[in-house]
């Protein structure tokens, strides 16, 4: 079952800023894309989306796009600033990928984890954005949630 391939919507070589040139869902995104600019890590955002349902007429019913992939590593990673206790359709379809396309190396990056990352590097001010009050409360909170 292959993935159904998109244009990406923005790739960045270790030459390149595109954090600041990308349209992001969440603010998370674009922190981590700044990270990942720094370092001079390759990194499309949004490149595929995968198939993990289909219908009796075999159209796509549900698909999971994950957030970024880094093609030096051959890994994508899924960001969440989820509660742990509402991650539930998130952590289900990462199942469903991972039984579909066992091949596909992928990440999930919880809240917790990104909020200690941010602070790692200096960002504090970005870590206190998903923290408390300020993550998201729900699935549905998330229109791209992937």
């Amino acid at each position: 079952m292959p993935s159904t391939d998109k244009p990406s919507k923005k790739s960045s070589s270790p030459s390149e800023n595109r954090s600041q040139t990308t349209s992001f869902s969440h603010p998370s995104e674009e922190t981590i894309a700044r990270i990942l600019d720094f370092y001079g890590i390759e990194w499309q955002y949004e490149p595929h989306t995968f198939p993990l349902e289909w219908d009796a007429e075999g159209n796509v019913i549900e698909a999971f796009a994950p957030d970024f992939y880094l093609p030096q590593q051959n890994l994508y990673i899924e960001l969440t600033t989820l509660r742990p206790e509402l991650t539930t359709k998130k952590n289900r379809k990462l199942r469903r990928m991972k039984e579909l396309y066992p091949h596909i190396n992928i990440k999930l990056f919880k809240r917790r984890e990104m909020r200690d990352l941010m602070v790692k590097y200096g960002l504090d001010r970005e870590a206190s954005d998903i923290h408390g009050d300020e993550a998201q409360s729900s699935d549905t909170d998330q229109q791209a949630i992937g």
